[in-house]
């Protein structure tokens, strides 16, 4: 939601319209799914790219909405996150399988198993191998996971313009020199650093499709 009297751009309505209903999907015990307090998430691109994976101990609905909203979420306001970039979800609601365990900390365990199988999962659909964690997701056994749920959550008026790749290169390539200024400007983990060379190769693979879409011949390969 905007400030009090203010209105929200209409693309930026009729998404976070989107994402509602997404989250307000009930599932086959008639919970709707935005409101489970334990689960994993992934995002992904608009060229079905995975690029991000989260677990939380709040409603998904609260945390991804944080991320996408652009209110203050790590991954966001150190510019390895831009929301603009997010085309589609994908959750796990988890709250049944956690019900049994008596503790927070068998809670987290089992959390931290379910994001390493996620990310696991995701990693393996990528055509770079790699996400844009900073925090490296710990190696925990896997689990089984449950059925997720996925969606778009750009309507179709809007997806054509926001899927541009020349739109897309110059969002990808803007988040790339924030950060790399966060990173000239403070001690930083190694995590960040590698997120920065993710980046970088997320836009030479755009940058080549583009070339490729134009039937521009790629200098590089010419040398």
């Amino acid at each position: 939601m905007g400030k009090k009297g203010e209105e929200l751009p209409q693309d930026v309505a009729a998404i976070r319209d989107t994402i509602a209903a997404f989250f307000n999907k009930l599932d086959d015990k008639g919970r709707k799914i935005g409101n489970s307090k334990h689960g994993v998430y992934a995002f992904y691109d608009y060229d079905g790219e995975p690029i991000y994976v989260g677990q939380t101990f709040e409603k998904l609905r609260g945390r991804i909405g944080r991320h996408l909203n652009n209110q203050r979420t790590d991954a966001v306001a150190m510019n390895v996150l831009d929301p603009f970039e997010v085309a589609d979800i994908e959750i796990w609601p988890l709250d049944d399988l956690v019900g049994t365990l008596s503790s927070n900390q068998s809670v987290k365990a089992f959390l931290d198993r379910a994001e390493f199988t996620v990310f696991q999962k995701v990693l393996k659909e990528s055509a770079l191998g790699a996400v844009l964690n900073e925090k490296e997701v710990s190696e925990a056994e896997p689990i089984d996971l449950p059925s997720s749920y996925r969606q778009c959550i750009i309507p179709d008026d809007i997806f054509e313009q926001r899927k541009h790749p020349d739109v897309r290169i110059a969002r990808r390539a803007n988040t790339i020199a924030n950060l790399a200024r966060v990173i000239s400007e403070r001690s930083v983990s190694e995590g960040l650093r590698r997120t920065l060379l993710t980046q970088a190769r997320r836009l030479e693979l755009l940058a080549k499709s583009r070339l490729n879409e134009l039937a521009i011949d790629d200098p590089i390969n010419e040398i």
